[in-house]
């Protein structure tokens, strides 16, 4: 049942708008608080789907009331009621996240009309943050170790801030999972993340995949094309394997980092993106800083945020969670019954040395899946799990 407070020192005209949104809806709670005082109170203590309040208050005016309350529950929408002559408060008020305003004395079709579009907005609201906590599942990250239980917890506080994260972490470890639930937790989940694999683009043509290019710049330049910051612009980008950058890329990522600006090749015209910088490599950039091989002021620039994934050795007790998840998706993947694995069989498979780290204990389970019996035993994984 939606739950609405009024705060308004007057009570002739707390019980005519609490009578107007009552008869309107028999399932609406209106609460009443006759000052700003007791309104924020009431805010901390209760969880409301809308709040209306008045402007000219005693105790705590209600400009101060929005600017608390946003402060407490920044969620609920708070609908302003102004006097005649308070109309120039009230849309300023707008600017200090008010949902709307109302004047007095407040006609029934705006009124209810405000409250029905305030109270759809507030389960929007809720909704998109709901949806914001859950990653798709073609990039969750499985584990309940204390290694990727602290992962999981800076991705919390960090994912809806625009701050720069370098990933590190041995090959195979799940550094694009991180990347992926960084941007899919993030403000910016509905723009594209791109991502751009820095070892795999000859070191010749990274700057054109990057930042563009225009005709004629190079051979084989046949036409203007947008780079890799133009098409994530609003988005994210993933760097991944940035340690493998040339150091003239390099440079151009650190102008782009530093202006907000990229220009593509062949161009002396600056193009403005907006672009969060997600980063990863598997290699330690401090040792490629002293061998001159990666820009000092490009790495701090990218490890704002700096998050080292564990190698899979070093979280064994995440295997059964992991050989779980795979033979699931797996079985779903190649249309197959779901197999199980014996205690045994788990036991056997914590004891290898997973040089190939998520992606190689992927592979095993799948070969096991596939040629194991239907509860897959220590003997099934000495022999199709040998390397």
């Amino acid at each position: 049942m939606p739950k609405i407070l009024i705060i308004e020192d007057e009570a002739a005209i707390r019980r005519v708008l609490k009578k107007i949104i009552s008869e309107e809806n028999e399932t609406y709670v209106v609460e009443e608080a006759e000052d700003g005082l007791i309104g924020i109170e009431l805010i901390k203590d209760k969880d409301y789907d809308l709040v209306l309040c008045d402007i000219k208050m005693p105790k705590m005016d209600g400009v101060e009331v929005l600017e608390k309350a946003k402060k407490i529950k920044p969620e609920i929408p708070i609908v302003m009621i102004s006097g005649h002559g308070d109309l120039d408060t009230a849309v300023n008020t707008m600017r200090l996240g008010a949902f709307d305003y109302i004047s007095k004395p407040p006609d029934l079709n705006r009124l209810l009309n405000t409250v029905r579009n305030a109270l759809e907005n507030k389960t929007l609201v809720v909704e998109n943050k709901r949806l914001k906590k859950k990653v798709s599942k073609n990039y969750e990250m499985v584990g309940n170790s204390d290694a990727i239980s602290h992962i999981k917890d800076i991705i919390e506080k960090v994912a809806s801030t625009d701050a720069r994260v370098l990933i590190t972490g041995p090959n195979g470890t799940g550094k694009e999972l991180v990347a992926h639930w960084l941007h899919e937790k993030s403000d910016r989940s509905k723009a594209p993340m791109i991502e751009v694999n820095c070892a795999a683009i000859p070191s010749e043509l990274i700057e054109s995949e990057l930042f563009g290019h225009v005709k004629g710049s190079f051979t084989g330049a046949n036409k203007d094309r947008a780079g890799k910051f133009e098409a994530a612009n609003g988005g994210t980008i993933f760097l991944d394997e940035i340690g493998d950058m040339s150091l003239s890329a390099q440079a151009k990522v650190l102008r782009a980092l530093q202006e907000n600006r990229i220009s593509r090749v062949g161009s002396d015209k600056d193009i403005k993106v907006n672009v969060r910088v997600i980063a990863a490599t598997n290699k330690n950039l401090q040792d490629e800083i002293s061998q001159g091989r990666f820009r000092e002021d490009l790495y701090h620039r990218l490890a704002v945020i700096l998050i080292k994934v564990p190698a899979l050795n070093d979280r064994r007790e995440d295997i059964p969670l992991l050989v779980d998840f795979f033979a699931k998706k797996i079985a779903t993947e190649q249309g197959m019954s779901e197999k199980t694995f014996s205690e045994d069989a788990i036991d056997l498979l914590k004891q290898y040395n997973w040089t190939g780290n998520i992606r190689e204990l992927r592979n095993v389970v799948e070969r096991l899946i596939i040629l194991g019996e239907k509860i897959v035993s220590d003997n099934d994984v000495k022999l199709f799990a040998s390397k």
